[in-house]
């Protein structure tokens, strides 16, 4: 099992920087973000189409590089945790978190005995297939795992504290466009609700020593929030990127050839 290069940039007091694979999911993207200077990578199964055989070979592909693979699932349920973390993830973000019950389930699922509930097999896709000691196994898979809470809802900033609280979660991410449509003000990101929302989870992640993430679709965005006190960002998703890149080079495009006409 590699080192989490999460968890390495939290320690050495760097910014931990990733970005979210939807829809590109080739061979190529691990070590095409390594090349960029990703930390980590997380593959999304909540509005990406992968399944968990799609994951398993992303994660396969990143363990040619340092890059911690983690994998966002689609809902709270044990078989997706534990069975991405057994596909060799190091971290796993889950969505719309509203209450510590949630975290702690979230725990039990890709923690083993005695910090959670995971069932136990050594020797797969999490361990290289290499043979180990159960006991080290367990210990330093249990150290070298990342939990990220995501807060989407008006119900997750009233549990903020609770979820806070669980053992075993490292991070407090917002998730900005599901927060403002439960907040009533859907993409409106310079609303004073919503800021005041993010000033909450960057204070309460700070008094339980924890990361606030949040994963910003502009250069603009991560600068103004980053202000804020946010300190573990995902740039972007993949097809966002290639979309605005592909936009505006078209755009310059069109209008030097409608010089050229003229």
């Amino acid at each position: 099992m590699k080192p989490n290069r999460f968890k390495q940039a939290v320690a050495e007091g760097r910014v931990p920087l990733g970005h979210m694979v939807l829809e590109f999911g080739t061979r190529g993207m691990a070590q095409l973000l390594d090349a960029a200077g990703a930390d980590f990578v997380i593959i999304d199964m909540e509005h990406g189409a992968f399944d968990l055989a799609d994951v398993a070979d992303q994660i396969g592909w990143l363990k040619a590089t340092p890059l911690a693979p983690f994998v966002r699932i689609p809902q709270v349920a044990y078989h997706f945790v534990a069975r991405a973390m057994d596909a060799g993830a190091l971290g796993i973000m889950v969505p719309n978190v509203a209450s510590a019950a949630q975290a702690r389930e979230v725990v039990d699922g890709m923690k083993y005995a005695p910090l959670g509930k995971r069932g136990v097999i050594v020797g797969g896709a999490h361990g290289d297939f290499r043979p180990e000691s159960p006991r080290a196994f367990m210990e330093r898979s249990n150290a070298n795992t990342t939990l990220i809470c995501q807060i989407e809802s008006v119900a997750g900033l009233e549990q903020l504290d609770a979820i806070a609280t669980v053992p075993g979660v490292d991070v407090l991410w917002v998730g900005q466009m599901d927060l403002t449509t439960s907040l009533g003000i859907p993409g409106d990101f310079v609303n004073q609700r919503f800021l005041d929302a993010l000033r909450l989870v960057v204070d309460t992640a700070g008094r339980h020593g924890l990361a606030a993430g949040i994963q910003p679709n502009t250069l603009a965005q991560a600068e103004e929030w980053m202000a804020l006190g946010y300190n573990a960002i995902s740039y972007s998703g993949d097809y966002f990127v290639y979309r605005d890149a592909m936009t505006q080079a078209f755009a310059h495009i069109a209008s030097l050839g409608r010089g050229s006409a003229a």
